[in-house]
């Protein structure tokens, strides 16, 4: 299947389906199908359609993420007084979803481009706050002996690279010091490149293109965004406990917790979890893991985390200057006002305001990666801090 040619696709599925049962968003992506699966260099109406098909495209791999339990109820609250035009906001954002928890109740929910509550889209960077988590659970397992461990320790493949003495803790906050370009709009940049490496015969493509990779500053020193990094985080996780973080989540926090609908994980040519990256799960299930993290971890009277791994991770590692307010926790966006955020590029986010007992989930295609050109990122912005002051004026 993945070796059929975009137009047989189309013919085989329109012979063989039917163009309108195939459903608005396939026929969206096969009027326009892309050349490749780097996501980045796609138009707009394959993201449009594509974010919510990820686990369904063939030239795209995953692993399932099950449920396999019974769901958490979200029981719904009043209706938000919001000062805010929705619709518009919906419109500017070209949203896919928008989902507000408070209290643990639904007080927000509005879904855009043919999405619904059971329909899937992609996280993109929102799946580091993830990976971060399940650190904080392989610790609590015992499989990981602490934040200062070697990441080469448990990645065998790094021994004799640049990560050498590069702790697991530098790796969480983006301090490695080795050189990674994460630039959406350059084909050329790391990001861009990594998933097309040529693996060594029984290591992990990511570990053999991050291996490569030079030294640019002294561990501990220089904050540089890498999802690369976060990719290193996932496969040493996969390493220490013995399975791959798809299944580990599944075990630790999606089935205990009780997410409503399996998830998926996009994997890399050599078969492991792409942890920076590329989560496909609902947006009341990506709700739900914001409140877990909101409860501080907790399921029923215990937590699958190390203790006070969530305030740890949530708080203030790395302070970075200039970009925006935003500094670093472990694979977390630390806001102001003790709020924090897991956030992707092209509009995807968790919002978490714990003083607020909040949950904000939003979902979109925008038009840049970053949301700049036509103030998308500021837009959502100002949705936060509207859902905060109608919260306030209750």
């Amino acid at each position: 299947m993945r070796k059929i040619g975009w137009s047989v696709l189309v013919l085989v599925v329109a012979a063989g389906i039917g163009w309108w049962a195939i459903g608005p968003q396939w026929r969206l992506f096969l009027s326009d199908p892309p050349s490749d699966t780097n996501v980045l260099f796609w138009t707009q109406s394959q993201r449009d359609a594509g974010f919510a098909l990820s686990d369904r495209i063939p030239t795209i791999d995953t692993r399932p993420i099950a449920a396999n339990g019974t769901a958490r109820p979200l029981p719904d609250g009043p209706p938000l007084a919001l000062d805010v035009d929705i619709d518009a906001f919906m419109a500017a954002q070209n949203s896919a979803a928008v989902l507000i928890l408070h209290k643990g109740k639904l007080r927000l929910e509005r879904y855009g481009l043919h999405q619904d509550r059971d329909a899937r889209w992609t996280s993109f960077s929102v799946a580091k706050s993830v990976t971060s988590t399940l650190v904080g659970a392989a610790i609590r397992d015992g499989y990981i002996g602490g934040l200062d461990d070697k990441v080469s320790d448990y990645v065998a493949g790094l021994k004799g690279s640049a990560y050498d003495n590069v702790s697991i803790r530098q790796l969480l906050t983006m301090t490695s010091g080795v050189r990674w370009l994460e630039d959406y709009a350059d084909p050329q940049s790391d990001v861009a490149l990594f998933r097309s490496v040529e693996p060594v015969a029984g290591e992990a493509s990511l570990v053999t293109y991050m291996k490569r990779l030079p030294r640019a500053h002294p561990p501990g020193e220089v904050f540089n965004y890498s999802t690369g990094e976060t990719n290193l985080v996932g496969v040493l996780v996969s390493e220490a406990v013995g399975m791959g973080v798809a299944a580990y989540l599944s075990q630790v926090i999606w089935t205990p917790y009780g997410m409503e609908h399996d998830g998926s994980w996009v994997t890399s040519s050599t078969g492991e979890e792409i942890s920076g990256c590329c989560i496909q799960a609902t947006a009341r299930d990506y709700a739900r893991f914001g409140q877990f993290v909101l409860e501080d971890g907790r399921i029923g009277d215990g937590s699958p985390l190390r203790d006070g791994w969530i305030a740890e991770a949530t708080g203030l590692q790395q302070p970075i200057p200039d970009d925006d307010g935003r500094d670093y926790g472990y694979q977390w966006w630390i806001l102001d006002q003790g709020t924090f955020a897991a956030i992707g590029i092209f509009g995807q986010s968790i919002f978490v305001d714990p003083g607020r007992e909040l949950v904000t989930v939003t979902h979109a295609s925008w038009q840049d990666s970053r949301g700049k050109a036509a103030g998308q990122s500021a837009g959502r912005s100002a949705f936060w801090d509207a859902v905060q002051a109608a919260i306030d004026a209750e």
